[in-house]
């Protein structure tokens, strides 16, 4: 197990649910319509038993739900909770850094397109002045919750 649970940052704790590399495979083929343990499992191609694990701990975490689809013999579908939908933006903005930094032969194997009907790149960006969030733009600063301990020690130097 990792120790990301421990530590006093809100970044180790999403890690410690979200990190693992086939979780966002996972997360996105669930966002993308896929339901069923067997097409998940061909499309990712991993291993049932990884699968496995790796849909009760989002099940667990609270990211996935498992419903019953049929009874004789059960089965299970998954769906994404809130906190499953919230993530997606991370995800495709994940995808874009992708897109940009290590595009696969070929170009983008996906366009996202918004409801608006326009192909879009996600942006992050300020709610306030609507100015672009990057590296050069953005400050952190202590939070209520800074405290000193493993994953927040510069930020709770500053408090």
């Amino acid at each position: 197990m990792n120790r990301f649970g421990e530590m006093h940052c809100s970044i180790a704790q999403a890690v410690g649910v979200i990190g693992e590399p086939w979780t966002p495979l996972i997360l996105r083929d669930l966002f993308l319509g896929l339901r069923r343990f067997d097409d998940l499992a061909q499309d990712l191609g991993i291993s049932r038993n990884l699968l496995t694990r790796r849909l009760e701990h989002l099940v667990a975490a609270g990211v996935v739900d498992k419903r019953l689809y049929q009874e004789r013999p059960p089965r299970y579908e998954y769906v994404l909770t809130e906190a499953g939908r919230d993530i997606v933006p991370a995800l495709m903005t994940l995808m874009a850094w992708g897109d940009r930094w290590a595009t696969p032969p070929g170009g983008p194997p996906a366009l996202l397109v918004h409801s608006c009907g326009e192909r879009f790149t996600p942006v992050v960006t300020c709610p306030h002045c609507g100015g672009a969030v990057t590296a050069d733009t953005v400050t952190a600063v202590a939070g209520p919750g800074a405290a000193q301990g493993p994953g927040t020690m510069v930020l709770a130097a500053g408090a």
